[in-house]
């Protein structure tokens, strides 16, 4: 017997199972496709790998400042005036955030909730306001 060119097997029929049903094509392609043992493990390192801001702590003077200021957007309330407002965006996913400037009109100011409510329906949480320009109060 000559086992390197299976000549003992190679002219035999193909065996048909009386248990098993028939595989199709494109499940037996299915069975040597990649395996991903680590299901997931890309995403992590993405997301282990994606930098985040720290938030900015205001000394007392900014605050008031920033206060002020939201006390003339409270005071100009029903013209809606139109302001560019730069907050911290904490980030869902792990510590720290990101800082954000949109521009867009003020619809309210939430005092229960603390939230500035934009036009656009944007919600700022007013504590984590750092900026409100002052040209923007036009």
């Amino acid at each position: 017997m000559n086992h390197n060119n299976y000549e003992d097997i190679i002219y035999l029929p193909h065996h048909v199972s009386t248990t098993h049903l028939h595989m199709p094509i494109a499940d037996r392609a299915a069975q040597f496709s990649a395996f991903a043992a680590l299901t997931g493990y890309e995403e992590v390192i993405r997301e282990a790998g994606r930098v985040t801001g720290e938030r900015i702590e205001l000394d007392e003077d900014a605050r008031m400042l920033l206060d002020e200021k939201l006390q003339t957007l409270q005071e100009r309330m029903a013209e809606q005036p139109e302001t560019v407002i730069t907050y911290f965006s904490p980030d869902g996913k792990k510590t720290g955030g990101a800082y954000v400037t949109v521009r867009g009109r003020v619809k309210k100011i939430d005092a229960y909730e603390r939230m500035l409510v934009m036009t656009d329906g944007t919600r700022i949480a007013v504590e984590e306001i750092v900026q409100i320009q002052d040209d923007a109060l036009i």
